[in-house]
């Protein structure tokens, strides 16, 4: 059974920086996608980042709005992903969520309970 569990989020001011892992259990994650979705109150979830997986290796893809600022990254020996934010933008709580989109035999995608992100202004 695929688990996710996020950690690292809290409150943090303008211009900050936060670094979110994700640990994730229950499969090989090597050949899967892992990346980040985000979901502000009243709002639906968003793409953040992702670290896709093919076979001539891995690419990361970022959010308009977060590019330059955030990169992802991932430790395959920890099944673990990453997120560093740099320059945080004011805002209110959003809950970070790990995802991992597994491609075969059948299409799945699994998320993590999330962490919640504030950024003071």
């Amino acid at each position: 059974q695929v688990q996710l569990v996020e950690s690292g989020g809290g409150l943090v001011q303008a211009g900050g920086s936060l670094r979110l892992s994700c640990a994730a259990s229950g499969r090989t994650f090597t050949n899967v996608d892992m990346g980040w979705y985000r979901q502000a109150p009243g709002k639906e979830r968003e793409f953040v980042a992702m670290t896709r997986w093919s076979w001539r290796g891995y690419n990361s893809d970022y959010a308009d709005s977060v590019k330059d600022r955030f990169t992802i990254s991932r430790d395959n020996a920890r099944n673990a992903v990453f997120l560093e934010m740099n320059s945080l933008r004011p805002g209110g709580p959003a809950i970070y969520y790990c995802s991992v989109h597994v491609a075969s035999p059948v299409p799945v995608h699994y998320w993590g309970q999330g962490t919640q992100v504030t950024v003071s202004s």
